[in-house]
């Protein structure tokens, strides 16, 4: 039984693997959270100061969202607010092929 869950999660894993090569030429940002990686074209990173404290508020239009679990993946506007370090990466077209030796396709 474990196996075939096991099995289940490997097979999801790899079908959002084989998206995210898919649809990566399409984004020009890699966001990644403590909790999530995100493609999106258009981020904005603010750092919001309180009393004692300061966390990061990220909002970012035409978003693909890497999480297994969700059906659509697709979002045209997230917000995240977090106190934890937030990477921000541009992406340049040479980027985004995927190296033959990683290619997933026999």
């Amino acid at each position: 039984m474990d196996d075939d869950f096991d099995d289940y999660d490997r097979e999801l894993e790899l079908a959002l693997y084989r998206e995210y090569r898919d649809v990566v030429s399409q984004f020009q940002y890699v966001i990644e959270t403590e909790r999530r990686f995100y493609l999106a074209n258009e981020v904005n990173v603010v750092r919001r100061d309180t009393e004692h404290d300061f966390y990061f508020e990220i909002s970012m239009t035409d978003v693909w969202v890497w999480d297994i679990y969700r059906a659509d993946r697709f979002v045209k506007s997230v917000r995240v607010l977090t106190f934890k370090d937030v990477n921000v990466e541009e992406l340049q077209r040479r980027d985004l092929h995927l190296p033959e030796e990683l290619s997933l396709d026999s």
